[in-house]
């Protein structure tokens, strides 16, 4: 297995060039996921490489040997080193301690073994030697390979989710991606983890992080249908009920619209109660377009969704849907909302624009004021449904509006 595995690390791109100048530097391993995903066969890998010594001055070496830059990370203790397209994340092997259930850890210097116990799932806690007669071990203390190959998603001590409650999305993502089904005793960590107020001691920063994680899943109805199943919807919130056929299609509908399909999937999420789940969603901490986007989306979705179903002159969809942003859109017709009106206004409708402007009329003799404003929207409601077409018409209908708006 050594043998085979050096290999395949040695395929990998860009490897060929950095296992040689890795040699004569602070011992190197493959770690984490990129172990998994190579165990696994996945092609597309983030390669990130624990260093027994310290992993700024190893990525700065590297770097000058091969010609490539190195960036630092002081404050986290790590680097990256991007060599053309290849791109490499370094950390020093650490130990992790909690000093209380959802706080971020405390970190400290230690060697791979600890390094590997403070992390989340047994396939997770896998290195292989890079350098010197390690290269191409596989060091497996927790039995990741195992839990691998029997398709186990496993904690590796029975207070890990205790210590860091996001590692239940992780959970659910992790079964969900690759295909793989939780621990039966791991699931009763979770379920129990669930019940309680774990997920309340993370920052809504890190809830974020891993829940939006887990929206973008190309699997997300099967993600957010498990998530429900063991409870994490009410326990992120009271309030959420994880509806995952809403979820599942307001995604899918995203690309027909133009929309973000995570955020798409987040207002379907908090659908069941916008206005309840509100300082939710602001605890997020989302970029304040995006959370104002997903609240007005999962407030509006369902109106937009029902007056739609009406038969509408062109200019009425284009006054109902030209301030909704994208996601209400997907999510309307996640709701039902016929796709028709939808696709007229994406197509042509809301790209509509007056050849006349205010200068024109004022030029004509029309006062600044409320009544220049309405005549061209009047002339623009005309042009939608087609009464009004090219520069003479719209400039006959406005003057025509606004001398009336001013005589009443």
């Amino acid at each position: 297995m050594t043998a085979e595995l050096r290999e395949r690390i040695a395929s990998l791109p860009g490897m060929e060039r950095v296992l040689p100048a890795l040699e004569g530097l602070d011992p190197a391993y493959l770690v984490g996921g990129a172990v998994r995903d190579l165990l696994l066969g996945v092609e597309h890998l983030d390669l990130d490489v624990a260093v027994d010594g310290d992993a700024r001055r190893l990525a700065r070496e590297l770097a000058d040997r091969l010609g490539g830059d190195a960036v630092e990370h002081e404050r986290f203790g790590t680097a990256t080193v991007t060599l053309g397209d290849l791109e490499l994340d370094f950390a020093s092997t650490r130990r992790e301690t909690y000093p209380r259930p959802g706080a971020l850890p405390e970190v400290e210097p230690a060697p791979l073994a600890e390094d590997l116990r403070r992390r989340d799932f047994t396939v997770n806690a896998m290195a292989i030697g890079l350098t010197g007669g390690d290269a191409g071990v596989l060091h497996d203390p927790h039995g990741g390979r195992a839990d691998l190959e029997q398709g186990l998603v496993r904690v590796l001590h029975d207070r890990s989710f205790e210590d860091d409650p996001t590692r239940l999305l992780r959970a659910v993502r992790y079964e969900t991606r690759l295909g793989f089904r939780i621990e039966p005793h791991t699931e009763a960590l979770a379920r129990a983890q669930a019940s309680g107020d774990g997920l309340s001691t993370v920052s809504g920063a890190r809830v974020r992080d891993e829940l939006l994680d887990l929206l973008g899943e190309p699997e997300v109805g099967a993600a957010v249908a498990r998530m429900a199943e063991l409870g994490l919807d009410r326990a992120l919130h009271p309030l959420l009920r994880a509806d995952a056929r809403l979820i599942e299609r307001a995604r899918d509908a995203a690309s027909e619209v133009g929309a973000d399909p995570v955020l798409a999937a987040l207002a379907a999420l908090v659908a069941c109660d916008p206005d309840g789940l509100a300082g939710w969603v602001d605890d997020l901490h989302l970029t304040r377009g995006r959370s104002a986007a997903v609240l007005r989306a999962a407030r509006g979705a369902r109106p937009l969704a029902d007056a739609l179903r009406r038969e509408l002159a062109p200019s009425a969809v284009h006054a109902l849907l030209h301030s909704e942003p994208p996601e209400a859109l997907a999510l309307a017709l996640a709701l039902g909302a016929p796709e028709e009106p939808i696709r007229a206004y994406l197509d042509t409708l809301r790209d509509v624009k007056l050849e006349i402007t205010g200068e024109d009329l004022k030029r004509a003799g029309i006062p600044e004021g409320p009544a220049l404003g309405r005549a061209l929207r009047e002339t623009l409601r005309l042009k939608l449904d087609g009464v009004v077409s090219g520069r003479g018409d719209e400039l006959r209908a406005a003057l025509e509006t606004a001398r009336r708006r001013e005589g009443e």
